[in-house]
């Protein structure tokens, strides 16, 4: 099915200027550079601006996907639900609000987020030294959409497979390091004792 049968698409909010970030007040701001090639996005420490009274089309409370439409990865990302406070999404960040009675927003970022998906956008994608992703390439993105139980199964182990592959890298590294330490232990050792002698 068609990403526009299956939500709203919007592109993010256009400031008219430069932002400069504010002490105090104003309205925390979802970023290109927030938003990680891994999808993770650190909400608590979001920069804030003053933006004025935004429409609510700008701003994320939880549950929407946020696309990256510029650069490389062009992956998607979804806005946790526990967002103590709504969030201004900026261009070129495009926002995706899904029909939550038939997908997941876990779900569908996921469903962006896989190879043949990533290919059709990259397909339609322009610009040579930018790459950019244009709206109508996402919104006629075509998306599985199984049941919702089949979705949030597919979310776990997704979750669960990414999981293991970091504690797998993790544990690669310290067998780098543990065995980087044992063999320089056991160059010390001998160069001691060559100097005994």
């Amino acid at each position: 099915m068609r990403l526009s049968e299956l939500s709203d698409i919007h592109s993010g909010y256009t400031a008219r200027g430069r932002l400069v970030p504010q002490a105090d007040g104003g309205t925390p701001a979802l970023q290109l550079r927030d938003v990680g090639a891994s999808g993770d996005i650190p909400a608590a420490d979001l920069q804030r601006y003053d933006l004025g009274e935004l429409p609510d089309r700008y701003l994320a409370s939880g549950g929407e996907v946020v696309f990256r439409s510029r650069g490389e990865p062009n992956t998607a990302v979804a806005i946790p639900q526990d967002l103590p406070e709504p969030i201004a999404v900026i261009v070129p960040l495009v926002v995706i609000r899904p029909d939550r009675a038939r997908i997941l927003p876990e779900y569908l970022a996921w469903a962006i987020n896989q190879p043949l998906a990533q290919r059709t956008l990259a397909a339609d994608a322009q610009g040579t030294s930018l790459r950019m992703i244009p709206m109508r390439a996402l919104e006629r993105l075509d998306i599985p959409v199984p049941d919702l139980h089949a979705q949030r199964r597919i979310v776990t182990l997704s979750a669960l497979a990414a999981r293991e592959m970091q504690l797998l890298q993790d544990l690669a590294e310290r067998r780098t390091q543990y065995m980087s330490a044992i063999l320089h232990h056991a160059a010390r050792t001998a160069e001691h004792k060559d100097i005994a002698r």
